[in-house]
């Protein structure tokens, strides 16, 4: 009798731990819900985009990969004007939509463009999730990937055209060592403790928009990603 009630319990016991072990486990990815990714990797020529064009449709052709295609992407860049006085520049924040957004796992980076911009987002590297659901190499990682490429001021608006400085690889269609492009820490670290340092969106410049220039800091032409409708 005590043989078969000790049996019993040390089986309730074995269900209880496998219950629990089921309970802990992470979800899988769902692309399918998926408004918000960053590149698992870049077109290959650094901070040669194929321009805003170009990089939407990287955005696009990962996107439906995952399958999650059936949306409009757009990669979070700015582009600059050829002059102080030319309107002809794009915000980053002006293309894509207006949230909410939310990872492969549908855990939420923000719910507007507002709060996005804000120290209320959540974009940091456990959920800037490529669009597999993978995390991004960080800071402390090898090879370190955690520069992305936004061209963008901690705002999301474009920096000024000439006679300021490149800040957007001539507007994504540079490649070499020429020109440069502003980048954000999608692990929000840095090698001090200063809101630059740790700004998912406008860190500091590249050097050079070559792939070597980019890696050189930590980066690997990758960029965000968000469904705009």
């Amino acid at each position: 009798m005590f043989s078969i009630t000790r049996g019993s319990t040390l089986a309730a016991v074995g269900m209880a731990i496998l219950a629990g072990c089921a309970s802990t486990q992470p979800s899988q990815p769902n692309p399918k819900d998926m408004t918000f990714f960053m590149t698992s990797v870049g077109p290959g020529k650094g901070a040669d985009l194929g321009g805003l064009d170009g990089a939407d449709r990287h955005c696009q052709s990962l996107a439906k990969a995952a399958g999650a295609g059936d949306r409009n992407w757009r990669a979070y860049l700015s582009t600059q004007g050829s002059g102080l006085s030319d309107p002809k520049f794009v915000n980053a924040r002006d293309r894509i939509g207006s949230g909410p957004w939310q990872n492969a796992m549908g855990v939420v980076i923000a719910r507007s463009v507002d709060e996005l911009h804000s120290p209320a987002n959540n974009l940091t590297k456990e959920t800037a999730l490529d669009e597999t659901g993978r995390p991004v190499n960080g800071r402390t990682e090898k090879p370190n990937k955690h520069d992305v490429l936004t061209g963008s001021r901690p705002d999301g608006t474009a920096f000024p055209g000439s006679p300021f400085p490149d800040m957007t690889c001539g507007n994504w269609t540079k490649g070499g060592r020429d020109g440069s492009a502003m980048l954000g820490h999608h692990d929000r670290a840095g090698p001090i403790a200063s809101p630059w340092a740790t700004s998912w969106n406008s860190a500091h410049p590249s050097l050079g928009c070559h792939p070597e220039g980019l890696r050189s800091t930590g980066g690997d032409g990758l960029f965000y990603c968000f469904a705009a409708k």
